[in-house]
């Protein structure tokens, strides 16, 4: 099977097959990224994120791998959309709103049970930076390195990211389900509970991008 180096360089070659199986290969975890952060047009932020990579494929010089690169495209067109999606009158710090926040209610998730479901709650009520770097770790397997790619940070403050991240999920989880029987089990296998939600994302029928590679 091809690495994504070389079907990037077969692609820059004028391989339209090499494009389209490059980014069937990601599809999936960039529908992931979107999926839960925002309420409408996962499809269209997922196109524009490849478009984007599309416009910028010879830019990518490949001191990184082409997965962190996508996401970190991903990272901005997340931010540029929820910035743009902001009233007039609303404070949008990422450090500190959440998707809640934003009055943003994510459909594609769809919990399988009390734990999920409140888990999924958590994850939406935390700042935004933190969600979505503790949904890369869990979800789509990062590392500390991997993050600091895809968000342009020093590794060092990506783990102190972590670590507070997962201290405000726990915190919410606890705000959350005071009195819910399923909160112990939760909070008991926090990170099975959280990478449990990876196959929980509703796809779309099609990958709209395959056959405008270009």
């Amino acid at each position: 099977m091809a690495t994504d180096l070389e079907l990037l360089e077969a692609w820059r070659a004028g391989d339209r097959t090499a494009g389209s199986t490059l980014f069937e290969r990601h599809f999936d975890s960039i529908c992931r990224f979107f999926a839960n952060k925002v309420d409408r047009d996962v499809d269209d932020l997922v196109q524009r994120t490849f478009i984007a990579c599309v416009e910028g494929k010879e830019r990518f010089r490949g001191h990184s791998s082409f997965r962190t690169y996508l996401f970190g495209v991903a990272h901005n067109v997340l931010r540029s959309t929820l910035r743009t999606r902001k009233r007039e009158n609303d404070r949008l710090d990422f450090g500190v709103s959440s998707v809640f926040d934003l009055g943003l209610s994510p459909t594609r998730l769809l919990a399988n049970g009390a734990e999920q479901m409140l888990m999924l709650q958590a994850l939406r009520k935390i700042p935004v930076e933190h969600q979505l770097v503790l949904e890369l770790y869990y979800w789509e397997d990062m590392e500390a390195s991997d993050l600091a790619e895809v968000l342009e940070l020093p590794e060092g403050t990506v783990r102190s990211r972590i670590r507070r991240a997962k201290q405000l999920l726990e915190e919410q989880l606890r705000v959350l389900g005071s009195g819910d029987v399923a909160l112990e089990s939760t909070l008991s296998d926090l990170d099975g509970w959280a990478r449990s939600l990876r196959a929980r994302v509703a796809k779309p029928d099609t990958p709209a991008t395959n056959s405008d590679a270009q």
